[in-house]
């Protein structure tokens, strides 16, 4: 429910408070509010308390340095933050990437999105009282990821997707148990979206609440499920495809209500769309090499480019600049938790101080990935 109040700076029934960064729901991340009793009357983001300097960190290192430090800001979609990453090297050495490693690029994004999503659920299912969802996704996400273990040699970070194709082959015989657990997953996302999606205490506290219009969301740059949710069909899957994204068949679902349950519920649409591409992918993967022999330090040609993909968050880039040494000139992540921030004080204005964790973490909002 919208409360329409009055701000007042000066009156003195404003109190201003911290939300974070200590705070279980907010990770490193900050919010300032101006509260009204139980009214939230404005807020303000004051993201700044990682600076890892991913960015120029990797002015120091090579362009196969660069792949392990690079994922850290977001580990539980490193496949996604590294694609854009590869494409941009890739498009500057002109290389023509084998098609079982194009395929399995996409297998281990698909499934990175999944690993991504099952989180995001399973949180805003914490934060609304459900907590059979939370315990759920947590053990149903292991699945995928003994799966991504299987090809990428590792449970949390994978470090797989690299200049030139995909840093190993997946394994023989994982075909089969690949298209075991798709078949599992789709019933599992039946009973995920009626014990939670459909729950009447999850719709009475997730409906309507923190509303963004497709107008506002264009308007403030989001991207990704926000985007999505309210209304604007975008996929940089669809739109520019990539690494022969355009070999399969899936959907991009989008939905009208724009609302806090809106954004939640995108993410069980684009799961189900993942594992429609993970399915073709494992059965029409060709055979062949995987990755091209570029050698541990690459020669990258002088010259400027701009790559991008769609993360689980959303759209994700970069902006690289070679000098034709063996290291980058200048490196620029743009992410989509840092495009969706804008939306955030938008949201949190005129609510209920309950509502607060439920808008915040149905931004998907991953603080790492803003503060790199």
């Amino acid at each position: 429910m919208t409360i329409q109040t009055e701000y007042d700076p000066d009156s003195d029934r404003i109190m201003a408070v911290s939300f974070g960064p200590q705070h279980p729901g907010a990770g490193h991340f900050r919010i300032k509010l101006w509260l009204d009793g139980d009214y939230l009357v404005r807020s303000e983001p004051d993201p700044g308390y990682i600076h890892r300097g991913e960015e120029k960190m990797s002015e120091y290192r090579n362009y196969i340095q660069n792949v392990p430090h690079l994922e850290r800001p977001v580990i539980l979609d490193s496949c996604g933050i590294l694609f854009p990453y590869a494409l941009a090297v890739d498009e500057l050495m002109n290389n023509k990437i084998p098609d079982r490693g194009q395929y399995l690029r996409v297998i281990m994004a698909e499934m990175n999105r999944i690993i991504s999503h099952m989180y995001f659920i399973a949180i805003e299912g914490l934060f609304t009282g459900h907590t059979t969802m939370i315990t759920w996704c947590m053990g149903d996400r292991d699945f995928w990821i003994d799966l991504a273990e299987r090809i990428g040699g590792a449970r949390v970070t994978f470090a797989y997707i690299i200049p030139g194709g995909v840093r190993n082959d997946m394994p023989a015989g994982l075909t089969e148990k690949a298209l075991d657990t798709c078949d599992w997953f789709e019933k599992r996302m039946d009973e995920y979206e009626k014990i939670f999606f459909k729950n009447p205490m999850v719709l009475t506290r997730m409906r309507r609440v923190g509303v963004l219009s497709k107008e506002d969301a264009i308007r403030l740059g989001a991207v990704g499920t926000v985007l999505r949710a309210s209304g604007v069909k975008m996929d940089v899957r669809k739109d520019e495809p990539y690494s022969h994204y355009e070999d399969f068949d899936f959907e991009v679902p989008s939905l009208d209500g724009g609302d806090a349950w809106s954004r939640a519920y995108m993410a069980l649409l684009e799961m189900r769309q993942s594992v429609k591409i993970i399915r073709q992918a494992f059965k029409n993967i060709p055979q062949g090499p995987v990755r091209l022999k570029l050698g541990p330090q690459p020669r990258v040609p002088a010259g400027e480019v701009y790559a991008r993909t769609e993360a689980a968050r959303g759209e994700m880039s970069y902006h690289l600049i070679s000098d034709g040494s063996p290291r980058p000139y200048r490196l620029k992540i743009g992410s989509p938790s840092f495009k969706n921030l804008r939306v955030l004080p938008h949201l949190l204005r005129n609510v209920h101080v309950a509502d607060i964790p439920i808008i915040y973490w149905s931004l998907n909002y991953w603080p790492l990935e803003a503060d790199r």
